[in-house]
């Protein structure tokens, strides 16, 4: 063989090497995981956020492992945030459960102003009921003669005794009325 010709030969075998070694670069910076389903992924680019780190079966000899993050109980990693929207977008209710929360809490709203008007007719009703026992309250400790009329329709006046027995019911139903 001849110099140029052994020459152009290693110059060729240098360019494959080189060729064959620019290849196998890319492959040993592959990527190499198991997804959620168990399927094997191959990628130039790391695995999702949140992959288990025994689900990542190959990586670049560059790559550094993530950093191992302690975190108090009951609060979510960056990671586990999107699992758990994910999971908030899969339980949120049918178009039916929001309906029905929503006359609920008509029905609840409802039964307050029920309440509400029962309670201010009920006040009324004692104030009017209070007002009515003072005003017979005076007129009994007035000493004015006091005339009603009986069970059989005829008028009768209050005796001493009468008297004394209507004005302790007027005190007793002014003081529970009176609050």
């Amino acid at each position: 063989m001849s110099k140029t010709h052994s020459l152009a030969a290693l110059t060729r075998l240098a360019l494959l090497s080189v060729l064959m070694l620019g290849a196998a670069l890319p492959a040993s910076a592959q990527w190499k995981w198991r997804d959620p389903t168990g399927k094997l992924q191959f990628s130039d680019l790391p695995p999702p956020n949140g992959t288990p780190e025994k689900d990542i079966l190959q990586r670049p000899a560059n790559a550094r492992r993530a950093p191992i993050v302690v975190q108090p109980y009951g609060q979510t990693t960056a990671s586990e945030a999107p699992a758990s929207a994910a999971s908030a977008v899969r339980s949120a209710p049918s178009k039916e459960e929001l309906a029905r929360q929503a006359q609920e809490k008509q029905r609840e709203k409802e039964l307050q102003a029920q309440q509400k008007e029962e309670a201010r007719r009920s006040a009324e009703q004692r104030r009017a009921n209070c007002q009515s026992a003072q005003d017979n309250l005076r007129l009994l400790e007035s000493g004015v003669r006091i005339r009603r009329v009986n069970a059989q329709g005829e008028p009768e006046v209050l005796d001493d005794k009468q008297r004394e027995a209507e004005l302790q019911r007027t005190r007793a139903a002014a003081s529970s009325e009176c609050r």
